[in-house]
């Protein structure tokens, strides 16, 4: 149901207080109008600046009211089948007198026609109006609103469009996550910035994004630059990820495929793991949102779980996207500590994983696995737990070979064979800081680094393999005791059995 047509029931249904929940005070006034002009019902809005105004239906004079408990006394004393919008009412929560008058009478009203309608940018409602007031959440706009945004602003005339059909749909899924006077702003900056409105100013309305998302503090917006070619190896984990690269067209949906809920990169640190899930959102082509959870607490009482249902209804307005949870066993445990803040949120977290029906996928990397809650990767929140194993040949010579293409190298100018063999027991980011050490040396003597100088920088390493033999060896126990799917070669594990870290057969 569109938020008009709940709004629409509840005032028919006769609910005395509604607590309308966004940020976009016009366009919640706008869809309260729209309802009460389809119902030919008198509306009313109040302020504590301006006081009464008409929005619809309204004749004769106006109630005088200046301060809220006027503003109560006014509602009770009107006549007939009105609604009464009161913006920022939210503010007199903490006056206990406002408070009981309220609650008085929100209960008496219900023997009338009268509604009280206020519009509230937090869900936080005292206690004692929660059996009175229905909440209701004003959903960001989507496409179709956004377009129709767009359309008003380009109607106007001296104004130059230059759109393809294509770049018009894309224009407005790049607006999604943003207000309306968000997504207007950014248009106009583009249009008053060139002259014209053009397929080019996509990635200005990105960029705009970015900024607006990076303004609810626990979603951090990237940039889709990595891909299957940035990342050595993993075969098997890129391989079910090109199964599923156009899981959230209209075309999957035809044929009744579900959107995949996720995957869950379990394993040694410097494997890759968060480099995967940056080619994720570049192989599909999709927004890359970081949920950073330890952005989620605040001070204030129901501060934490407010961002936390904000961020993830973010999220769910800008998908399909791809949503990141890094370190989950740091992001995700929970203790008693601080009086069940962190357990709500991570409650409210692992549900929204598993009954999210927006196209959201989750990337959760993790370390050390010990520390994860055994809830959190069960079955029905990712569709996959991949393991990242240390590298095998193959996949050593594969990383060597992305880092020298990275820092503009031929590949063929090195023994890559050769340096792969002795980065035996290297994950990825200490081949990654062998070859940048490695240029330290050239760089300083005057010349062109060479595989000696890269053979001399692992040999002047201590690789995780061998000063954190015993995390390491726990860690690879879990992909044995078959908890997993190896994200390698599917061979990696009996090429590697006989390496540093004992394993005990399979």
């Amino acid at each position: 149901m569109s938020f008009e047509g709940e709004l629409d029931l509840y005032l028919r249904a006769r609910y005395t207080l509604v607590v309308v929940v966004t940020i976009e005070e016009e366009r919640a006034l706008q869809a309260v109008t729209a309802v009460c002009e389809r119902r030919h019902r008198p509306c009313l809005a109040w302020d504590l600046a301006d006081g009464f105004a008409a929005l619809s239906g309204h004749t004769g004079s106006l109630p005088s009211a200046r301060d809220p408990l006027s503003v109560i006394e006014q509602v009770e004393k009107a006549d007939g089948d009105v609604t009464f919008v009161l913006k920022d009412f939210h503010d007199c929560w903490t006056n206990p007198q406002v408070k009981r008058k309220l609650r008085s009478a929100a209960q008496r009203l219900k023997f009338t026609r009268k509604s009280i309608v206020v519009i509230s940018p937090s869900r936080s409602v005292p206690d004692e109006l929660k059996d009175d007031a229905v909440i209701v959440q004003l959903p960001l706009p989507d496409a179709t609103q956004l377009d129709e945004v767009l359309g008003a602003l380009t109607g106007t005339p001296g104004v130059k469009v230059d759109l393809t059909p294509a770049g018009r749909e894309k224009l407005g899924q790049a607006a999604l996550g943003m207000t309306a006077a968000q997504a207007r702003r950014s248009y106009a900056k583009a249009i008053v910035r060139d002259s014209a409105l053009d397929d080019r100013h996509i990635d200005v309305v990105v960029r705009e994004k970015q900024e607006v998302i990076r303004e609810s503090e626990a979603l951090e917006f990237y940039g889709v630059h990595e891909t299957p070619d940035d990342v050595g190896g993993l075969d098997v984990l890129k391989q079910w990820l090109r199964l599923r690269e156009r899981a959230f067209t209209q075309e999957a949906r035809d044929y009744g495929l579900p959107a995949p809920k996720g995957i869950a990169l379990i394993g040694i640190p410097g494997t890759g793991k968060s480099l995967t899930a940056k080619m994720i959102g570049g192989l599909w082509r999709l927004p890359l949102l970081r949920l950073d959870v330890g952005a989620l607490f605040g001070s204030l009482v129901g501060e934490a779980e407010e961002r936390t249902r904000r961020a993830l209804h973010l999220a769910e307005t800008v998908a399909p996207c791809v949503v990141w949870i890094d370190e989950m066993e740091k992001a995700l445990a929970h203790g008693g500590g601080d009086s069940g803040t962190s357990t709500r949120v991570f409650g409210t977290i692992l549900t929204w994983m598993q009954e999210k029906t927006a196209p959201c996928f989750v990337v959760g990397t993790a370390n050390d696995i010990s520390s994860l809650p055994p809830e959190v990767l069960r079955k029905g929140r990712f569709d996959e737990i991949f393991f990242l194993d240390l590298p095998t040949a193959d996949e050593r010579a594969e990383i060597l070979t992305v880092h020298l293409r990275k820092r503009r190298r031929i590949p063929a100018d090195f023994d890559v064979a050769g340096l792969a063999a002795a980065a035996e027991g290297y994950v990825g980011s200490e081949i990654e800081q062998a070859v940048v050490d490695a240029m330290y040396v050239g760089f300083s003597a005057g010349r062109e680094f060479t595989t000696a100088d890269i053979r001399a920088a692992l040999g002047r390493q201590v690789p995780l393999s061998v000063s954190q033999r015993e995390t390491i060896g726990s860690l690879r126990g879990w992909l044995r005791e078959g908890r997993a799917q190896s994200a390698s070669f599917a061979e990696a594990i009996e090429a590697e059995r006989q390496f540093v870290v004992p394993l005990e057969p399979i």
